[in-house]
């Protein structure tokens, strides 16, 4: 660059911060200029365009301390924290031991636990007999000396710490890395070239010519525009490639003979549970696995389907059936709840009905989990439904949707027999189980009050079946807020139902494109 390059003030700073650190991160660059980091988008944005700077976005990870950690530095380590309290607790079995500890000190039992096992093996106490006594008095001080040390390197996490260091920290769960987007800023090779000789200069720009300013116009730059230069295009909105799998759904399942049904997010446990034959007592009512909401709903349940319910439960399952426990809102965990409704509410007969929401469960979760989930759940009635007719009807689904790996085996669910689960394979994360289902037990027809009719119930985990559909790898990923990541969703193409002539051939009766721009 040989001519001279004019800058407002604000961009000059910039810009010399820039060349002589031969690149920075936003923030420390906002810091020492004294602004907001979000302040100088605008500037970089513009240097950038003239080709002036390179800004990149890194990945970057640092160590973070953990609330354990956080914790230890207030009011001390697990193990400090047990010995200032020890002494009076000390000579007993080692039950009452964790229990006076844990009254003293405030500590739970489990973290008594384990701080006892540090106390333990820096030979401080020791167990003898199941009794907890005190071993060496000058042991319990290098115990402590060492949880000092540990603390020193917490307060000083932002220096190098060697490996055995990093390593102690984490197994004791006191720190974590944390990753974070970082962008950094470095100055062309023009730009460096053209400061260090002088040829960036700060000038004030002015974008209007006011009359007062004719005689002293060399004191500024004039910004200019040009008209002639193109607008920006403006990409068109999509919906999520998700969204749009969720519509072709409905429309296979219409296609097919279903009804769409609608039910409700906060439920009462005789529509989620009771009524399906699951047992009061049954380990996946427990608060570990549903959701309970504290508000109270009105729910109104015909009273002959109670005393039905009431009877097959203590006829079957052997307990004294809780009325009051079939009221309790809850979130429901799984969009049975409305199928079976719909097949109370339309009785026997020869129909099919499904519902595609939002089910909620206490999950932790990971790339195949979610505590917030869709399911499509269905019914098929009729006087000759059987097992084989909803394996077929699998086997159909998912040939619409283009998957040709699937595989069955034998299953239990409280409230249909036979039972099974279909798995189909993600090209990276392996076989998922999306397709349980079964026939409706006898018990559960009795409930509802249905007779001379078999119901073939079933459901698909229907987010895992779109990630294996959209290619996918990650469930999170579904719900992204992400707009360049919608807007990178592939087109996926799916053949839907196909149709032999009397000649044999096979023609498409329709094609659904997933993920319409």
């Amino acid at each position: 660059m040989n001519t001279e390059l004019y800058l407002d003030s604000r961009q000059f700073s910039i810009v010399k911060l820039i060349v002589e650190t031969n690149g920075i991160e936003i923030n420390d660059l906002a810091s020492k200029l004294g602004v907001k980091p979000e302040s100088l988008m605008r500037d970089l944005t513009s240097l950038e365009s003239h080709g002036l700077i390179r800004v990149d976005k890194l990945e970057k990870t640092r160590l973070v301390l953990t609330s354990e950690a956080l914790e230890a530095l207030e009011k001390g380590l697990v193990e400090e924290r047990i010995h200032r309290v020890m002494y009076r607790c000390i000579d007993r079995s080692v039950n009452e031991f964790i229990d006076c500890v844990s009254r003293e000190s405030g500590l739970s039992s489990n973290m008594v636990k384990i701080g006892l096992q540090y106390l333990i093996k820096g030979k401080c106490i020791v167990i003898d007999k199941k009794i907890v006594k005190l071993y060496d008095d000058s042991r319990c001080l290098d115990v402590l000396e060492e949880a000092a040390w540990i603390k020193s390197f917490l307060r000083r996490l932002d220096e190098a710490l060697s490996q055995d260091i990093m390593v102690l920290l984490k197994r004791r769960k006191l720190i974590e890395e944390e990753k974070e987007q970082v962008i950094v800023v470095y100055p062309e090779e023009k730009l460096r070239e053209a400061f260090h000789r002088g040829l960036v200069k700060e000038k004030k720009v002015i974008t209007v010519v006011k009359p007062s300013l004719a005689n002293e116009l060399d004191k500024y730059v004039i910004k200019t525009f040009d008209p002639n230069q193109p607008t920006p295009r403006v990409r068109s909105g999509r919906t999520s490639a998700y969204i749009d799998f969720l519509d072709e759904i409905r429309e296979i399942l219409v296609y097919m003979g279903f009804e769409e049904v609608k039910g409700k997010h906060v439920e009462v446990e005789f529509w989620n549970f009771d009524v399906l034959f699951q047992a009061q007592d049954h380990p996946a009512r427990d608060i570990h696995d549903t959701f309970y909401v504290k508000n109270k709903i009105r729910e109104r349940i015909p009273k002959d389907l109670l005393e039905r319910a009431k009877s097959i439960h203590e006829k079957y399952w052997g307990y004294v059936w809780d009325e009051k426990q079939a009221f309790k809102p809850i979130l429901r965990t799984q969009t049975t709840a409305v199928t079976i409704r719909a097949l109370y509410e339309r009785g026997a007969g020869d129909y099919r009905v499904f519902t595609i929401d939002r089910v909620f469960r206490p999950e932790d979760l990971d790339p195949k989990h979610s505590m917030e989930f869709h399911q499509v759940d269905g019914i098929i009635v009729g006087k000759n439904v059987s097992f084989k007719h909803l394996l077929a009807f699998f086997k159909e689904f998912s040939s619409a949707l283009g998957i040709r790996e699937i595989w069955f085996k034998p299953a239990y669910f409280p409230f249909t027999e036979p039972s099974v689960e279909g798995f189909v394979k993600h090209p990276r994360l392996g076989w998922m189980e999306v397709f349980p289902g079964g026939m409706f037990r006898p018990e559960v027809l009795e409930i509802v009050g249905v007779k001379g009719v078999n119901v073939a119930a079933w459901c698909f985990g229907v987010d895992r079946l779109a990630m294996a559909v959209l290619d996918i790898d990650d469930i999170r990923d579904l719900f992204t807020r992400d707009l360049n990541y919608i807007l990178s969703m592939k087109n996926v193409l799916l053949p839907f139902f196909t149709r032999r002539t009397s000649a044999g051939e096979v023609r498409v009766v329709k094609t659904i494109h997933m993920g319409k721009s």
